[in-house]
């Protein structure tokens, strides 16, 4: 006899209507996607190394030449990177040193490591479209670290594979952007990544406050390299009236803070429908309020959207953003959430520190947007020497590394 309630499948049916008024399809794709990315144990993917390419600084053993080339032979420098997305800001600031290199008369060639094994010629069209000054050649690490005078990592998950595939004799470097530990809770990637500082790598850092860190957390002294802006791109270029907010999104990556600012900016749409908000960044980012999303753009593009808007959005809970001091240039107002690891390195009295909750960010946008200074005077705030004082820092660590003193 039938079941007064109707089928047994019935229940299942009714739940997956109720599902699909309340989350649309886009929702259930995205629970059926999470079920199989638990079941497939996908997360595995998530660790950015591959077992073998872990390095133990207790273990490590690396051998440098026994004698210094003389310093009329040009260089030749390996750059060990993961493959960039394109207009990848941290990319970007690597691609600055090997143009300083580069400019000095040295060679370069940029080594990628792949975790998932995509052929490093995909990587280098994506590399010679969004930085077409750069010279060097483009080679995967799988196919040899080797014929360099000196290799440079460039991220934690680089100095492993240095440490554990360059071992041939060469002198070994450190570019350390940011205090990458931080990007992870307390765990494996936390650990691993802090012992890199105690791979013997000479460590270049850029800003003072990842210097600050190297030396307190890992007794590590490091040379400081300034933080810069490309100031041909990011300039001011409109003074005349200015509408809306740019917001920088970036959902997967925690340390920008996304779902705070997401939250600011409800409510500052909420007390302002008038105020356009414009994203940029990731092109499927689901906002809570309405908003141009502009996805990936050129540098020269941002800088046209950055001069039209009154306000940006930078936040940053490491290292400062390179978003602050392109927004000063083009004369925008940065809103940073307040944090002394991204004040050790903004020096312009124009950018707005807010607090960090929501209702304290959207304070600071709207009443910046009350009350907007003068965009000359935002931008004769930023840096004035572009990458210049980085880069030479840059070129002298190289040389006296390779050469010698």
């Amino acid at each position: 006899m039938r079941d007064r309630q109707g089928p047994s499948w019935l229940p299942a049916a009714r739940r997956g209507v109720d599902l699909w008024h309340q989350a649309g399809a886009r929702g259930i794709a995205q629970r059926l996607a999470r079920a199989a990315y638990r079941r497939l144990d996908a997360a595995e993917l998530e660790f950015p190394l591959d077992l073998d390419s872990v390095a133990d600084s207790r273990a490590l053993r690396l051998s440098t030449p026994s004698e210094r080339p003389s310093r009329g032979r040009p260089l030749h420098v390996g750059f060990l990177s993961t493959p960039p997305g394109l207009y990848s800001g941290g990319h970007t600031t690597m691609f600055r040193m090997v143009a300083a290199l580069e400019a000095a008369g040295h060679r370069c060639t940029l080594f990628l490591y792949d975790r998932y094994g995509t052929p490093a010629s995909e990587h280098e069209a994506v590399i010679r479209r969004g930085w077409p000054w750069i010279r060097a050649d483009v080679l995967d690490v799988a196919d040899g670290l080797k014929a360099v005078d000196g290799c440079i990592a460039t991220s934690w998950t680089t100095a492993h594979v240095l440490a554990r595939r360059g071992t041939a004799p060469m002198r070994r470097l450190y570019l350390v952007q940011d205090f990458e530990p931080f990007f992870y809770p307390r765990g494996s990637e936390y650990a691993l990544a802090e012992d890199t500082y105690r791979f013997g790598f000479r460590c270049l850092a850029v800003g003072h406050m990842v210097a600050d860190l190297l030396s307190e957390r890992a007794g590590v002294t490091a040379e400081v390299l300034e933080f810069g802006c490309d100031s041909d791109v990011y300039r001011l270029t409109n003074q005349a009236p200015r509408h809306g907010v740019v917001f920088y999104t970036k959902p997967h990556t925690p340390r920008r803070g996304y779902q705070l600012g997401a939250l600011a900016l409800r409510e500052v749409h909420a007390r302002r429908p008038d105020v356009p908000i414009h994203t940029v960044g990731d092109a499927g980012a689901q906002l809570p309020f309405p908003a141009s999303n502009h996805g990936v753009c050129s540098p020269q593009k941002l800088a046209d959207l950055y001069n039209r808007a009154v306000v940006g959005l930078a936040m940053s809970f490491t290292n400062v953003s390179l978003l602050a001091e392109e927004l000063l240039a083009c004369g925008t107002v940065p809103v940073i959430n307040d944090s002394a690891y991204a004040r050790a390195d903004l020096e312009s009295a124009q950018a707005r520190w807010a607090a960090v909750t929501p209702s304290g960010i959207a304070d600071q946008v709207l009443a910046t947007l009350a009350s907007p200074p003068d965009p000359a005077v935002v931008a004769a705030s930023a840096r004035p020497d572009a990458w210049r004082p980085a880069q030479r820092a840059f070129l002298a660590a190289v040389e006296s590394e390779i050469y010698g003193a």
